[in-house]
């Protein structure tokens, strides 16, 4: 038994330890829904002059794209073979942000409320729903070929009952891996980009994404090795999408809301679209098969504000108030470094690896990106997250982020 000085101390010891963990815990501030505190740059040690100075800036930056998102994807990727948009558009609005330290909004810009296309962002919840399947289960490893879990699949179409003559004998199941290139893909490789996956989905053929500039290659590519080359495609990131779903067995829009929406209190306004050709049959039910992003149209509308707190559950790691929503094991792979390309992870998991994309931040920041440009900035080193909507370029990120951080004193 222990003498009764040294039982009081270790007493001691551990009420002080559990008082500190209990301390740390509360000190760090998640909002719940419907509701996010405010407060001034200046009541957390900020500097509110460069804050303003940061706001400038990206108010200044505005993408010069038009504000109508289906003619500026005419004035782009419309221009593709096969470019026709077959998602929805909608008018985007003015320049937005907002910035997150220590967890509360120490400055608001724009309209933070308003849903608007979040383009590529949409990949990064793709990805984690992704992640969802592999924490449950579902998914026993991301190294396994995609290949063994995604079963033929019947597609939805209003045609008459009877199929046209001209179609007799042609395939009626889709079967997204039935080639010997596509039954070496993994999933890690279609969550990196690194798939070079062949084929047409949604009318899309996969060279017809960021065609190469010599049409001559267009039918005649050469075929990389899964993992050896980077590629940003679309069409293959709805290939992911697709997979998943059939690996889910629902839409993945209810996945996102179940597990990761509802728990960090997101509001009920945003919608993940699809395209308007992309419907299965799934349990005996039609179900849209989402988009990765808005390219073709579709993909993720969604406020500032949930966005910010998807920010924030990445920030922490996948944790939200003590909830471990997506694990901590799933975050680590989604930052870690792609070999074909070291400055990306996981879709659209952009890193900050030797500073290139964001010279003035951090190498362990981390962004969130689509076009737009769509920004969600993530700084681990000092609690900051930063939602920034419509900024023409990595240039003005950059100098945005570089005067929030200046912000920060020490």
């Amino acid at each position: 038994m222990l003498p009764r000085n040294l039982f009081l101390t270790a007493c001691l010891c551990i009420s002080s330890v559990l008082y500190s963990q209990q301390k740390t815990t509360q000190s760090i501030y998640f909002p719940p829904p419907q509701l996010w505190e405010t407060r001034q740059p200046a009541q957390l040690g900020m500097n509110p002059g460069k804050i303003n100075e940061a706001i400038a800036i990206a108010k200044a930056a505005e993408s010069k794209n038009p504000r109508n998102m289906e003619i500026s994807h005419y004035q782009s990727f419309g221009k593709e073979p096969f470019g026709e948009a077959i998602g929805p558009f909608a008018e985007r609005g003015e320049p937005t942000g907002l910035i997150i330290y220590k967890g509360y909004i120490i400055a608001s810009w724009g309209d933070p409320q308003r849903c608007d296309m979040t383009h590529s962002v949409t990949k990064s919840f793709l990805s984690s729903v992704v992640g969802l399947a592999v924490d449950q289960g579902l998914i026993r490893n991301v190294n396994d070929t995609v290949a063994p879990y995604v079963p033929p699949i019947e597609l939805y179409t209003s045609l008459p009952v009877n199929r046209p003559a001209e179609l007799f004998g042609q395939p009626q199941l889709l079967r997204l891996f039935d080639t010997d290139h596509n039954r070496t893909i993994t999933w890690n490789h279609l969550l990196r980009q690194t798939s070079d996956w062949e084929g047409t989905l949604w009318g899309k053929p996969d060279w017809a994404d960021r065609p190469d500039p010599d049409p001559a290659k267009w039918h005649n590519r050469k075929r990389n090795t899964p993992g050896s080359s980077w590629e940003y495609n679309d069409v293959r990131v709805n290939v992911l999408a697709l997979a998943a779903t059939s690996v889910w067995r629902k839409p993945l829009p209810q996945v996102l809301q179940q597990y990761i929406m509802d728990p960090i209190g997101a509001s009920n306004t945003w919608r993940w679209t699809g395209y308007r050709n992309a419907w299965i049959v799934l349990n005996g039910q039609i179900v849209q098969s989402v988009s990765g992003g808005g390219h073709w149209g579709g993909g993720m509308f969604i406020n500032a504000y949930d966005m910010a707190r998807f920010g924030l559950l990445t920030l922490h790691k996948g944790n939200w108030n003590g909830q471990q929503l997506l694990s901590e094991q799933w975050v680590k792979q989604a930052l870690t470094p792609t070999p074909a390309k070291t400055d990306y992870g996981y879709m659209n998991w952009f890193l900050n690896t030797d500073q290139k994309m964001l010279p003035d931040a951090p190498a362990t920041a981390f962004m969130h990106i689509g076009n737009g440009n769509n920004l969600v900035y993530v700084d681990p080193d000092h609690e900051l997250v930063a939602v920034v909507r419509w900024i023409a370029d990595n240039k003005a990120m950059n100098q945005t982020i570089k005067k929030i951080l200046e912000s920060i004193q020490p």
